[in-house]
């Protein structure tokens, strides 16, 4: 087996939606909470199991904090092809805005490495919106 990761044609991480929740309980020091809701599309032509992620999460004070960890809300979702894994969480910042993005390792069923790649969003709790915010 490779001991490297591969981006697998088809498998693909979209940001559906951003919202502020300033009602959720936050830490003092990083009091912005932002929920954030993913999909992670498989439309390559095999099966593909998520076993971790990375997130570079910044704000606009210069914090840059690094979240690293085994599988996804707790899960270790296998992806068919055809199929997505949909899912929300959450960031807390410093700052009323700012950016995160990252990625999520696995294999596919071939025992092969495979990395996708999380796109960039914007975090930003001064947008005066009634709604949610769309990425």
């Amino acid at each position: 087996m490779n001991d490297s990761f591969r981006e697998l044609d088809g498998l693909h991480v979209t940001v559906d939606r951003i919202l502020y929740t300033p009602d959720l309980p936050s830490p003092p020091d990083q009091p912005f909470s932002f929920i954030y809701f993913i999909s992670i599309r498989n439309n390559s032509d095999v099966t593909v199991t998520i076993k971790g992620r990375k997130w570079v999460v910044r704000d606009t004070a210069g914090n840059v904090t690094a979240v690293e960890g085994d599988g996804v809300v707790g899960e270790f979702p296998t992806i068919p092809p055809g199929e997505r894994f949909s899912y929300n969480s959450r960031h807390v910042l410093a700052t009323p805005s700012g950016e995160a993005e990252g990625s999520y390792i696995g294999l596919d069923e071939n025992g092969n490495r495979i990395l996708v790649r999380i796109p960039r969003f914007e975090m930003n709790a001064e947008v005066d919106d009634s709604g949610p915010m769309w990425a």
